[in-house]
C-alpha cells in the first residue's frame, strides 16, 4: 500500500512540476532554450531580498498562477538578481553574469526592471513595476512581441 500511495504521489507532483516555469539564471542557455523553442525571453533585474517592488512583482505576477500557465508556453524566464543579505549571496560566477547582463541591459541600475528580448538578445521593449496583476502585465510584455 505504502508503495502504491508513494508512487501515485509522485506522479501527482510530477504534474505540477512539468508545467512549472523554471527561471533561468545563464543567458547563453537561455537563448538556448527560447531559439529552440520558439520563445521570448523575459530577463528581470531585482533585488530580491530588498527592493520592495521587486518583492511586489514577484508576488502580484511572477508567482501567479495565470502568469505560470502563459510564460511556460511563451517565455523563458532569466533572473539578474541583486541580493543585499549575506544569506542570500549569489556564487561568484553568477554575480559576475548578473553583472555583465546589467552593463549590457541595464546600465541605469533600475529595480525591478523587465527587458524583453528575442531568441538574439535583441531588445524588444522594457518595462518596470507596475501594479496591473498579471494578466495586465502579460499583455505588456506580448505587446512587445509586436
Amino acid at each position: 500500500m505504502n508503495k502504491v500511495f508513494l508512487i501515485l504521489s509522485i506522479v501527482f507532483l510530477s504534474g505540477f512540476t512539468a508545467n512549472a516555469q523554471e527561471w533561468q539564471l545563464d543567458f547563453d542557455k537561455a537563448k538556448t532554450i527560447a531559439s529552440q523553442e520558439n520563445k521570448t525571453i523575459v530577463l528581470v533585474f531585482q533585488g530580491s531580498d530588498w527592493c520592495a517592488p521587486c518583492i511586489k512583482l514577484d508576488k502580484e505576477v511572477w508567482s501567479t498562477e495565470v502568469f505560470k500557465k502563459h510564460a511556460v508556453k511563451n517565455y523563458v524566464l532569466l533572473q539578474a538578481d541583486f541580493p543585499r543579505k549575506r544569506k542570500n549571496g549569489l556564487t561568484k560566477e553568477q554575480v559576475a553574469s548578473n553583472a555583465m547582463l546589467a552593463d549590457q541591459y541595464n546600465p541605469q541600475g533600475i529595480f525591478p526592471f523587465v527587458v524583453v528580448m528575442d531568441a538574439t538578445g535583441k531588445v524588444l521593449g522594457k518595462e518596470t513595476y507596475k501594479k496591473v496583476g498579471p494578466q495586465g502585465f502579460i499583455k505588456i510584455i506580448d505587446g512587445f512581441k509586436g
